[in-house]
């Protein structure tokens, strides 16, 4: 069907209009990715500060998973995991890549999975591939908002292991690289790596007076360890939230410059629907000139040529 200025200035008020909207998720998403990245920032030295009552703790009790690994002992059993993803769409394969890392990883593991999903986007590919899912939380909106759903976490997860539905816990996330880029992690939070510990374990304290565990060892320990689960979710909702809005934001400039070259090709050829226009309006008016000439000149030809009364 043939365009018409008409419908052509509709076309492009729409575009004009939606790039608008687009410009101003550009916007929102930008801002967004700087405070996240400033709260995980911000976790750094209350993290050194945790690590270094576990490594105090550790020295005076080394963790079971330490012993457990030196009398070659291996827990297996029921995996539980949380995968944080996002609620809303415009983030390109943000939760396909995510959710694909968890399956692969977690397939690989001796256990049946229990999963707990952050998001509905990834909720929604987690189930598509048969995991069992233990629940659904929403993404938050704000970095304020992340330290009630952490511990809605903690408390949903704590109560299923209690109950021994599973012997490890596991995070997935994405987390922001260079640019817009980011790449999925994963993370055993528990039981403790053993490792990990060993080696908090041998870091020396940063004075000369060296620490004493008040207390009870046992009831401090476990207040660290909650700690240290805090922090670790924290950072991982943290991350997630900049990657999606990092995904977002590159979605929305690849959205924002194929707008600029649709409104170039509209505003292209309604210019040029609109010469054409004005091309014929010309031509009409010049053959009406001519045609009057005509009519004018033959009429002075046959007054001249007419004989007198």
């Amino acid at each position: 069907m043939s365009e018409t200025t008409a419908s052509l200035r509709r076309k492009i008020s729409s575009a004009g209009d939606l790039q608008s909207v687009v410009r101003t998720m550009k916007a929102l998403a930008a801002s967004s990715i700087g405070q996240y990245e400033k709260s995980v920032s911000a976790l750094g030295d209350y993290c050194r500060t945790v690590e270094l009552g576990l490594g105090a703790c550790f020295r005076e009790n080394p963790p079971a998973t330490a012993k457990a690994r030196r009398n070659g002992e291996t827990k297996v059993g029921p995996i539980g995991a949380v995968i944080f993803g996002s609620d809303q769409g415009l983030v390109g394969q943000f939760n396909d890549i995510v959710a694909d890392y968890a399956i692969k990883t977690l397939a690989a593991l001796p256990g049946k999975p229990h999963v707990w999903a952050v998001g509905e986007r990834v909720h929604a590919r987690l189930a598509d591939a048969g995991l069992s899912l233990m629940g659904l939380f929403t993404v938050p909106n704000s970095v304020q908002a992340i330290t009630p759903l952490v511990g809605q976490i903690q408390i949903e997860s704590e109560a299923h292991r209690a109950k021994g539905e599973y012997a490890q816990f596991y995070v997935f996330h994405n987390r922001p690289q260079s640019g817009a880029l980011y790449e999925p992690v994963g993370q055993r939070l528990l039981p403790l790596d053993a490792p990990w510990a060993e080696g908090l374990a041998n870091v020396p304290w940063p004075t000369k007076s060296l620490p004493e565990i008040m207390g009870g060892g046992t009831t401090t320990l476990r207040a660290l360890i909650r700690e240290y689960l805090f922090i670790s979710l924290f950072r991982a909702c943290a991350e997630s939230l900049a990657s999606e809005n990092a995904s977002r934001l590159a979605a929305m400039q690849r959205a924002d410059k194929n707008i600029d070259d649709l409104l170039e090709t509209l505003h292209g050829t309604f210019h040029q629907l609109r010469q054409s226009g004005i091309d014929e309006e010309l031509f009409d008016v010049i053959s009406g000139f001519e045609a009057l000439s005509k009519e004018k000149a033959r009429r002075s030809t046959f007054l001249i040529t007419s004989p007198a009364p």
